[in-house]
């Protein structure tokens, strides 16, 4: 049998009552279904529907909103909510009420396309079924007649929208247009003058005459530069010292003052030699003296007006320049004329330079002008072209108003035919449902089995040792009870399973051999990831087919946690056992291995369990000494420790024993917890992994003892051993 069928039997066997409640269900959902009356007749209406093609209009606006509204048909639009709550209400009006989602359930739309000389013109076919003939009838008919006017309404309520549209637009647009027109008007009063002279010539020609009086102006300029020059070579006189000689020498005043200054001098100069200058007469003199100077100066400073002053610092200087004869005097005035006459050409040729470079500036911008006027215009031209559109298509869709008609019409009315189904066949309906309810009983035990992480078949466990490296020492078939507890113990030399434990105990003796130390295990860890896994009895089985075969053998109860076992093979512990482990180990008050009275060569070390703190005793050293001590005694140490996925007791003896042996046993391990205890061991180096034992599930029988043995009622208990 494959190991899938086998899984898959297991399944089954233990998810019947799941199983048999789907079969049941899916059996009495056939007996349903077999025993329903034979459904009433249907009525199927059918009818076409077809395209408008495009009509001759007088408006452009009205033959585009005719070809969109062709462009809409579809399932959506003919049966829209507002087209059904019409029908409903209608067929409610006629006392046939139909709500409007079983109409939209019952109808049927498919659209065609049709090719013929005109373009591609769409055939709809709707079909409706109802539970009457009457009723099938009337409700495509009025169908019928809303699609067709929810076509008209649509195509109308489009062209109302192009039309509101339009009007909204109309405003704004206008609105620029009159911006656009504003914006050129005004360029044109700042601009026109100047874009028109430069279109007539008058720029250039203001440009021409300028130029033309600044050569002018020049050479006027350099005549005067000619005379003036020669004047002041013959007065030694720049222009302004001229101006202020020629007004020193006009003025009365000065004259008068100098020739009283002059007048006193001379007697200063008659009387200096005859009187000291402390006379009355000297002094008086040098006052006058003094006064008349600071007239003169006053004077000069009103009659030149303070400008040449600095040119004149004493009054010898306003004394000498004011003596211009006549002559002089005319030269002088005619130096200061013509260079009143060079300053105004020099103002003159200053302003028409500037007014030229306004004029040329002018003349170099008129292009971007023109290009601003022109950029202008344009959208002047646009604005009103756009404006002009949109009030010819307003005017037109105005006009198309009356032109619209639907995008729908009747092709085909609709016509009304009987649909009768054949009854099911009861007995048909009900071996169906039976093969459907075998399927699905069958896949729910499946589905069941696969969400159960429990592995139900050795093939199972041998997958996941085989993927982690583990290998199977044996494979352990379910053995019959041979104690009068039910207990699957190998007592009896003759036992037919004694064989498969003495092959067991072979590969262990190999696997040891193979590993790093080459040397066959002396101490081995018998674990299990949970309990029920048969540990126990496969570590006291293993011992019995050792102790068998000659080898002095001694199993020790690990597992603190429970109590002892000891008792299938005729031994336990005593009570002060219990009160003092560690006394125990030390065998200061009981000692603590004990000969089985069953078996030949066999020993056991009872636990003292359950206790309340097991790891404190195990890492103890007298638990240490006790295992060095059987070590060196016994062929070979079985210690039956915890299952690992209870506590992490079993790893504590871990540096104590040459390896472990993990116990399996289908229905019982869990694969998860199996594979993550395997990554953990194989991870640990110190405690080799020397394989697995695979049990199968113990079969309870009745107690029996095996031929030609008898076990006793009580074993004894020895207390002690002579070695």
């Amino acid at each position: 049998m494959s190991p899938f069928v086998k899984r898959y039997l297991l399944a089954l066997d233990r998810y019947k009552w799941p199983s048999l409640a789907t079969l049941l269900g899916v059996l009495g959902i056939s007996a349903v279904v077999a025993m329903q009356p034979p459904p009433p007749p249907q009525y199927r209406a059918e009818g076409v529907l077809v395209q408008n093609a495009p009509v001759v209009a007088l408006t452009a606006t009205g033959t585009e909103v005719q070809l969109r509204g062709q462009g809409i048909i579809s399932e959506q639009f003919l049966l829209a909510d507002v087209l059904l709550q019409q029908v409903s209400q209608e067929l409610e009006r006629r006392g046939m009420p139909m709500a409007p989602e079983t109409i939209r359930d019952r109808t049927t739309v498919r659209l065609e396309g049709v090719e013929g000389e005109e373009p591609q013109v769409q055939r709809v076919t709707v079909v409706f079924r109802g539970a009457s003939e009457e009723q099938t009838q009337l409700t495509l008919s009025l169908m019928f007649e809303a699609m067709v006017e929810l076509s008209r309404v649509t195509n109308r309520a489009r062209l109302r929208a192009i039309v509101t549209a339009l009007d909204e637009r109309l405003p704004a647009v206008e609105t620029d247009l009159r911006a656009a027109e504003q914006a050129l008007e005004a360029y044109d009063r700042t601009e026109g003058p100047a874009i028109q002279a430069a279109l007539d010539g008058s720029l250039l020609g203001a440009i021409s005459g300028g130029q033309q009086q600044q050569r002018q102006n020049q050479i006027a300029l350099a005549g005067l530069e000619a005379q003036i020059q020669s004047l002041q070579q013959r007065l030694g006189l720049s222009p302004g010292q001229a101006f202020t000689a020629s007004a020193l020498s006009a003025d009365p005043i000065i004259a008068q003052l100098r020739s009283q200054i002059l007048e006193t001098e001379t007697q200063l100069q008659l009387l200096s030699p005859t009187l000291r200058e402390s006379h009355p007469t000297i002094q008086e003199l040098s006052q006058n003296l003094t006064a008349y100077n600071a007239l003169l100066r006053e004077r000069a400073q009103e009659v030149v007006g303070g400008q040449d002053l600095a040119a004149l610092p004493s009054v010898s200087d306003v004394r000498q320049n004011s003596t211009l004869d006549p002559a002089r005097a005319a030269l002088a005035n005619q130096l200061v004329t013509l260079s009143a006459e060079r300053a105004a050409l020099v103002s003159q040729q200053q302003a028409l330079s500037q007014a030229d470079g306004q004029l040329r500036q002018q003349y170099s911008s008129l292009p971007n002008k023109q290009l601003e006027r022109d950029r202008l215009a344009q959208q002047v031209a646009l604005n009103q072209a756009l404006y002009d559109q949109i009030q010819a298509k307003r005017i037109d869709a105005q006009a198309a108003e009356a032109e619209t008609v639907s995008s729908l019409s009747v092709a085909e009315p609709p016509t009304v035919a009987a649909q009768v189904e054949s009854p099911t066949n009861p007995i048909a309906v009900l071996v169906v449902g039976g093969l459907l309810g075998v399927v699905a009983a069958g896949a729910v035990a499946f589905l069941l089995d696969l969400l159960d992480s429990t592995a139900r078949t050795a093939e199972d466990i041998q997958g996941i040792l085989t993927d982690q490296d583990v290998p199977v020492l044996g494979l352990v078939p379910s053995l019959n009870a041979t104690s009068a507890q039910g207990w699957p113990m190998l007592y009896p030399p003759q036992s037919p399973d004694l064989e498969i434990y003495e092959r067991l105990r072979s590969s262990l003796r190999r696997a040891g051999s193979l590993s790093e130390a080459g040397v066959a295990p002396r101490v081995v860890l018998v674990v299990s990831s949970r309990a029920g896994e048969g540990k126990t009895t496969s570590a006291f089985n293993l011992g019995i087919a050792a102790a068998r075969a000659g080898r002095r053998t001694l199993v020790i109860e690990a597992d603190l946690r429970q109590p002892s076992c000891g008792h299938r093979l005729g031994v336990k512990p005593g009570p002060e056992a219990v009160a003092e482990p560690l006394h125990y180990y030390a065998g200061r008050q009981q000692e603590p291995i004990q000969l089985a009275p069953w078996v030949e060569n066999l020993y056991l070390s009872p636990s003292p369990g359950p206790q309340p703190h097991p790891a404190a005793i195990l890492e103890s050293s007298e638990m240490t000494q006790f295992l060095a001590d059987a070590r060196a005694r016994f062929d070979l140490v079985l210690i039956d420790a915890p299952p690992l996925g209870r506590s992490n007791d079993a790893l504590l003896l871990g540096s104590a024993s040459d390896g472990l042996l993990l116990v399996t046993r289908p229905g019982i391990t869990d694969k998860a917890v199996l594979e993550a205890l395997l990554e953990q061991l194989l991870e640990n180096d110190d405690l080799p992994v020397l394989g697995a034992i695979v049990n199968a599930a113990d079969r309870a029988a009745a107690p029996t003892a095996a031929p030609g043995y008898s076990a006793p009622a009580a074993a004894p208990l020895i207390r002690s051993i002579d070695f």
